[in-house]
């Protein structure tokens, strides 16, 4: 089988589709066929920085595929499913075309949108979530998130409104207003300096955005951003964690209509220096797949 791996840290050169041997499952292990992952920003600090598992390595941190063979009794062959890997943790990475990992980590695809779209849902989905969870939004916050646009901010900004929140948006450009507004946000700016003064229950910060003056006394203020936090009494970072629970939770609102899945563009997976180029240019209103 192929897997997208690396040797060393660099740029989308370093990246090589390698013949490899099929993974064996364990004990309460799954094996899928991988149907589609997608690019994350931790992917490319992967690829470029001196971080992750010891080297050569699998990168990856989605998933969407078929059960092919389960060591769980809770998976079965053709069972279409999802999940999240925490790749630099683990060196369980995803880009493969055949992964095994462990049932604790998988959760049932949403069955309303093309399996391979449902790559986009995992990394970002979690984050947003388990972030929104640790700023306590609630119905009746007023909430600011900052990089709405973007992949973990959109989705984040369409579960603070089904939470019942009122969601105001800070987007990096002129051009991704109306997507945020789409997605569910009352206002939008593009500009720091235009946002309100004191005025949010809970800001989260996507982007590593001087969010800080926009808080209102006594708020909560949750970054995910790899930038200092501000001098905000209680604020806070929110790591990601692996979470089945979240990721099903996540997959029901996809199937009520609750949370809609952006993809931008799709790239068979042996073109994946050609997805990071895109992907680190900037401007991307959805995710990238790579498609298996």
């Amino acid at each position: 089988m192929y897997a997208i791996r690396i040797a060393r840290h660099g740029g989308p050169e370093a990246l090589s589709v390698q013949e490899v041997p099929p993974p064996v499952p364990g004990a309460d292990e799954v094996l899928i066929r991988t149907v589609a992952s997608s690019l994350n920003p931790v992917d490319w600090k992967t690829r470029a920085w001196e971080v992750g598992p010891e080297l050569p390595a699998t990168l990856g941190w989605d998933l969407a595929g078929v059960v092919t063979a389960s060591h769980h009794p809770g998976y079965r062959p053709g069972d279409r499913v999802i999940a999240m890997s925490a790749q630099i943790a683990t060196g369980l990475g995803t880009w493969a075309e055949q992964v095994a990992l462990p049932a604790r980590l998988l959760a049932t695809a949403p069955t309303t949108v093309p399996l391979a779209d449902a790559a986009a849902l995992p990394l970002a989905g979690v984050t947003a979530l388990q972030a929104l969870n640790r700023a306590a939004v609630t119905s009746g916050d007023h909430v600011l998130i900052t990089g709405a646009a973007g992949a973990v901010g959109g989705i984040a900004v369409q579960l603070a409104r089904h939470a019942g929140a009122t969601v105001d948006a800070l987007v990096s450009r002129p051009g991704h207003l109306q997507a945020a507004r789409d997605l569910g946000a009352d206002r939008a700016w593009h500009r720091t300096a235009d946002l309100p003064r004191h005025t949010y229950t809970a800001v989260l910060d996507t982007a590593g955005t001087a969010a800080g003056p926009a808080l209102a006394p006594g708020g909560r203020y949750v970054s995910i951003a790899d930038h200092p936090l501000p001098d905000i009494p209680g604020a806070a970072m929110s790591y990601v964690q692996e979470n089945r629970d979240h990721l099903a939770h996540l997959a029901a609102l996809v199937d009520e209509g609750a949370l809609r899945l952006r993809i931008a563009h799709r790239y068979p997976f042996h073109e994946v220096r050609g997805a990071h180029e895109r992907f680190e240019a900037g401007g991307v209103l959805g995710k990238i797949l790579l498609t298996f």
